[in-house]
């Protein structure tokens, strides 16, 4: 059976500079606690049947890599986004319960836990309020609020780096920065991929979201919409004739 673990070229390079300059021990350290937190979201991801593709293990998270709609219900989202955290904590709780711990575990179990929160793409704390958005604005519009978002904080987070002359943490952030233009490319290709799958899917929606206008930006996940212009029409319709032209 193929794993669904990989281990990207990064995560070789940081270990290599943990072994040559004494912090191996560390980095065990740092790779039992996301493996514990990657197997938090996989638990979730089962219970809902997800279709998992893989785990991509990183020096400092995991990205959990699914096949799956963008419109899967918001619900779903956050109960396998907070597993993960979850999972650490609980793991972290074992050690401490039968003395286990020590101060290196808990610096970087609480370390890892706060880094991993931060809004920045594509750590958990910047899905966590990608999903927040969602309930308040459109799916549009909650990914560039996102986006914006984790920009900013990158920003910051980087003016910090520079002061802390880190170089381990200066590697992250350009593989995070990465990420964070391939998720601005792709901002209109996923924003057409989340319009094409209620177009191409039988999906089901409890909730009525009316628009004025034929306006697709105004579209929110967990919602079915009507559009008014001169008179109603379905979601269906209208997607049927912009997917038509």
């Amino acid at each position: 059976m193929k794993t669904i673990f990989k281990i990207h070229p990064i995560y070789y390079i940081v270990c290599l500079i943990c072994i040559f300059t004494g912090l191996f021990k560390d980095f065990i350290y740092i790779t039992l606690l996301i493996f514990i937190h990657e197997v938090g979201h996989l638990v979730g991801a089962i219970y809902y049947k997800w279709n998992i593709k893989k785990v991509v293990i990183l020096p400092f998270g995991g990205i959990t890599i699914f096949n799956e709609l963008i419109n899967k219900s918001l619900k779903e989202e956050f109960v396998i986004l907070v597993l993960g955290p979850l999972f650490q904590i609980l793991f972290y709780f074992i050690l401490v319960f039968y003395k286990y711990n020590n101060v290196l575990i808990t610096n970087y179990h609480y370390s890892l836990l706060l880094f991993n929160l931060l809004p920045i793409i594509p750590l958990d704390g910047s899905k966590l309020i990608n999903i927040i958005l969602n309930k308040v604005f459109s799916y549009k519009y909650s990914h560039i609020i996102t986006i914006i978002i984790s920009l900013i904080t990158l920003s910051l987070l980087f003016i910090r780096t520079i002061r802390m002359n880190s170089l381990i943490l200066l590697i992250i952030i350009i593989f995070i920065l990465i990420k964070n233009i391939k998720e601005v490319k792709e901002h209109k290709y996923l924003f057409n991929k989340f319009l094409y799958e209620r177009y191409s899917y039988n999906l089901k929606f409890n909730k009525i979201k009316r628009i004025k206008g034929i306006k697709l930006e105004k579209m929110k996940k967990d919602y079915r919409h009507l559009f008014y212009y001169k008179k109603y029409y379905t979601e269906n319709e209208v997607l049927d004739d912009y997917f038509k032209l």
